[in-house]
């Protein structure tokens, strides 16, 4: 394995992003695969509930934008730094998220751990 496989993921994967489509998101993990979607949480558990939770999230609904760069790929085992950016939609505020994810493919380019670490940027407005 090697970055482009992790490359392929991540096409993937924000694909998927883009249309909530559970057979797009199956494909992304292996039966068993642990997804930690927010430090300290416990982990979505199988890919029937990764699904289910990650349609849950509702992220289709919102534009979003996404840059990445991979920090790291050794083996099966890739960081991911990447900013998300969520322009003003409606009564949600623009929002941005600074991300560091760690991805462990299985040999089929299916991930079977993903756990992500975000920070939101705090307002530039006073006392926001």
């Amino acid at each position: 394995m090697d970055r482009s496989n992790l490359e392929d993921w991540l096409t993937r994967y924000r694909t998927a992003w883009k249309s909530d489509d559970p057979d797009q998101i199956a494909a992304l993990f292996v039966d068993e695969a642990r997804y930690s979607p927010w430090p300290f949480s416990s982990a979505w558990e199988g890919r029937p509930q990764i699904v289910r939770k990650w349609i849950d999230r509702g992220d289709s609904k919102r534009p979003w934008e996404f840059e990445h760069e991979i920090l790291a790929f050794e083996d099966d085992t890739g960081v991911v730094r990447g900013l998300t950016t969520y322009p003003a939609h409606g009564d949600e505020p623009a929002a941005v998220y600074s991300n560091i994810w760690l991805i462990r493919l299985d040999p089929d380019g299916r991930a079977r751990e993903f756990a992500e670490w975000w920070v939101e940027k705090p307002s530039d407005t006073p006392g926001g």
